[in-house]
């Protein structure tokens, strides 16, 4: 076993882990924050983005103990202090950018790295930077089109797929 400390949406988080111990494992399992969803097991679809000192990653492909001293954000660590929705997640409500909600946490926090890295992206831009992200349900549309929201642009002119 492995202690593992690290702080998680800005409280202080430890644990007793494998060494093989995946950082969505101890997330989800470990400080039972299940926002962060696993979806394919094998690095591809995105489910499971969180933010490790400011940069977007999947956490099925990093260890816990990887994340050791690491600030670490999860989807329940994104709302404004209130507790009201930030404006990715204001945007994606707004635009219906989720269906079955099942990728949504890990496109929202995609969605906020991209908006910190590029604050008015276009829309191929988005879509380029979603590449690692799977949606089954919504085609990617209102997705593109919540992300362009949040970033302040008029949605009005992309096209309906």
């Amino acid at each position: 076993m492995v202690q593992v400390k690290m702080t998680v949406n800005g409280k202080a988080a430890s644990g007793d882990v494998e060494g093989r111990t995946l950082l969505v494992q101890f997330l989800r399992e470990n400080l039972h924050l299940t926002g962060t969803h696993v979806g394919c097991d094998t690095s591809q679809c995105g489910a499971c983005v969180v933010h490790v000192n400011g940069t977007a990653v999947k956490a099925c492909t990093m260890l816990a103990a990887e994340a050791e001293g690491a600030e670490v954000v999860t989807i329940e660590g994104v709302a404004n202090a209130d507790g009201s929705l930030n404006t990715v997640q204001q945007a994606f409500q707004d635009h219906h950018g989720l269906q079955c909600g099942f990728c949504t946490p890990g496109m929202v926090m995609t969605a906020t790295a991209l908006l910190k890295e590029n604050p008015n992206p276009t829309e191929a831009e988005i879509r380029d930077y979603l590449e690692g992200n799977i949606c089954r349900c919504t085609g990617y549309h209102n997705i593109v089109k919540a992300i362009m929201a949040a970033a302040g642009q008029d949605v009005s002119r992309i096209a309906a797929e």
